[in-house]
């Protein structure tokens, strides 16, 4: 334990040089790369002189500050003060206590009320009852996931502060195993292909993977975790870029194996990879297919996630720093910024990102302080993958709804529950605002979308200025009354409607309700099935879009042949992925220019073709490395 008291001494040294002795520091702790003040006088901390931002800048490093647990007050009586400072127009939904960090949650519709005009209610909360207000933002419509993952996080408080405690031990103590110092990344899934992206940044004190995610399209849907040479006990940290399966799926998996150790990555990818763990179980029993883990799984992935903010510099191990930035590819998404050593190298690991317009997100972030390797996405990594304007995408979707619904016929559109569901919900919806759709037409959401989309209200600030006004005024077009929640009971009903709109999952067809609308709408001509986001290679989607036009199906336990006559079309221009140009353009505007590209995530024409285009349009060393492959990045 030395150099953990050397660390604590050097917090203490900084701590006496920014604080004053009426702060009042009774302890110091570190939960994960977080330091904890406790104080017995933490009005102190209120004034102008503003100790916390100095302090964390002293330390480089998030603090937070706590009353002392003497002057914590008890736990009924502190629930009563809460309610009777937090007007009612927050709009409070639950009020907890995590002992262990001194914390009583308080989860409101309307956040920014409870933590009042400059923090006056949350520090009134403070001096009343001396517990710290962790403020919590309610959907605003009920989900069952969000309000089981937090209760989780509660019931196990306990066991989570050891998990942070013993975390801050392996980053800060661990001392360096060698004198020579390198870094080499392996590729372990999703390079020449899409799915299953997993990857390896090793250095002599650290192992650290980014991404475990899971193929939906092959028989070999896991990467090379076999690769690795030794047990995944040995793994330092894990980082995660965004939620969906490709990328997240596997993680649960992981602490199936052994791994014990933190994984990092924002708040709403916790939670929706969450979401998507959970419903690839519940495929995968649907499907007789048994997923790799369980539910027990799920769950302690979740307790050993610590989640980070945009553009947080976070101590991950001794020779690693991450930053997550923007990505605009879903909420929550990120690419990843690794600076390895003291200076030694810089790596971008730029994930599924959208270098243009959505109706969901802000643009995404191209300043660093320094990439010296870029690992990037080639989904649409050839020069004839260009996607259409959006405003042309728009108009298409609008007038194939138009022509299809006004001669009776239903239009079936093939989502993922994250990302593109809430995108075309958001797209719709403007239609009715403009009047150019009207109640005639009746728009069902069907799947795992509408628990997505409350998440989605949960953190507005993540989200497209406008539409997070739009939600802070109880405005949130996701719970506009044109989307009719469909229940299982509900599709044939809604099968036989004309004029319908149906939104539903799977987004490549591997799955989900998509599958019984699709087997009861697909005979007939007068429908209309419409493509808007990729569709991997081997996947029922992709097969029809190429123009598959008759399948064997199970109905009644009997084997029959679908005669697919119902009309198919693709409108690509609403896809989370950047387009050639796109992807090209993204590389022009990155600050500073990397001094080597390693190309992942794509097709393997499309990983090549990209590769060479951005070798001799920037003239910088670009790779497309495959599977198993491992380079010495320095």
């Amino acid at each position: 334990m030395p150099q953990k008291i050397e660390i604590l001494k050097h917090i203490e040294e900084q701590l006496k040089e920014t604080l004053p002795d009426r702060c009042e520091v009774s302890k110091i702790e570190m939960e994960g790369p977080e330091v904890v003040i406790y104080t017995k006088n933490p009005s102190a901390f209120f004034g102008n002189d503003n100790f916390v931002s100095k302090t964390a800048f002293a330390l480089k490093k998030r603090i937070n500050i706590r009353t002392d647990k003497s002057l914590l007050g008890p736990e009924e009586q502190t629930r009563k003060q809460v309610f009777e400072l937090v007007p009612k127009e927050a709009e409070v939904k639950d009020i907890y206590f995590n002992a262990p960090f001194s914390q009583v949650v308080i989860e409101a519709v309307k956040k920014g009320i409870v933590i009042g005009k400059g923090g006056e209610i949350s520090k009134k909360i403070i001096m009343e009852t001396g517990w710290t207000p962790e403020i919590l933002r309610a959907p605003t419509s009920d989900s069952e996931i969000l309000k089981g993952i937090r209760r989780h996080l509660h019931t196990h408080c306990d066991e989570r502060k050891k998990f942070l405690l013993k975390t801050a031990e392996d980053i800060y103590t661990r001392p360096s195993k060698a004198q020579h110092e390198w870094v080499r990344f392996n590729a372990l899934g999703g390079f020449r292909e899409v799915g299953r992206s997993c990857m390896l940044v090793e250095t002599p004190h650290t192992r650290l993977m980014m991404d475990a995610g899971i193929n939906m399209s092959q028989d070999d849907p896991y990467p090379y975790l076999d690769a690795l040479g030794y047990p995944l006990t040995e793994l330092d940290a894990v980082v995660i870029s965004h939620a969906h399966i490709d990328h997240s799926g596997l993680l649960p998996y992981l602490y199936r194996l052994g791994f014990e150790g933190p994984t990092y990555c924002t708040e709403p990818t916790r939670d929706l990879m969450t979401l998507l763990q959970f419903d690839y179980i519940d495929v995968g029993i649907t499907n007789e297919k048994e997923a790799p883990f369980g539910e027990r799984d799920v769950k302690n992935a979740l307790l050993h996630t610590i989640p980070r903010d945009y553009r947080e510099v976070t101590d991950i191990a001794p020779d690693m720093r991450l930053t997550l930035h923007n990505a605009a590819h879903i909420l929550g998404s990120s690419s990843v910024h690794l600076n390895i050593g003291e200076g030694a190298h810089n790596l971008v690991y730029s994930a599924d990102i959208k270098y243009g317009f959505t109706r969901l997100f802000n643009n995404l972030d191209i300043k660093y302080p320094r990439i010296e390797t870029l690992v990037i996405e080639s989904t649409y990594g050839s020069k004839d993958a260009i996607q259409m304007p959006r405003e042309i995408a728009e108009q298409k979707l609008l007038e194939i709804i138009q022509e299809t619904t006004q001669f009776g016929g239903n239009v079936l559109i093939p989502v993922f529950g994250v990302g593109r569901g809430q995108e075309i919900a958001l797209v719709i919806e403007n239609f009715y605002k403009q009047g150019i759709l009207t109640d005639q037409n009746k728009i069902y959401i069907d799947g795992m979308i509408r628990e997505a989309s409350a998440i989605h209200t949960a953190y507005p600030e993540q989200l497209r200025k406008s539409l997070e006004r739009r939600i802070l005024t109880n405005d949130s077009p996701f719970d506009s009354p044109i989307f009719k929640v469909a229940k299982r009971e509900d599709r044939e009903k809604i099968i036989k409607e004309s004029g319908a709109v149906i939104i539903s999952t799977s987004g490549m067809m591997q799955g989900g309700p998509i599958i019984e609308y699709f087997n009861a709408m697909a005979e007939n001509p007068s429908n209309t099935l419409v493509f808007v986001g990729y569709l991997a290679e081997g996947t029922l989607g992709r097969r029809i879009q190429q123009g598959m036009r008759s399948l064997p199906i199970i109905q009644n336990g009997k084997t029959k042949k679908l005669e697919v006559k119902m009309k198919i079309e693709t409108v690509d221009g609403f896809s989370g992925h950047s387009d050639f140009n796109q992807l090209s353009a993204y590389v022009g505007a990155l600050k500073p220019s990397p001094k080597r590209i390693l190309v992942g995530h794509g097709d393997p024409a499309r990983s090549v073709e990209f590769s060479r285009y951005l070798a001799g349009r920037y003239k910088i060393n670009s790779t497309s490395i495959r599977n198993l492959d491992a380079v010495r990045l320095k």
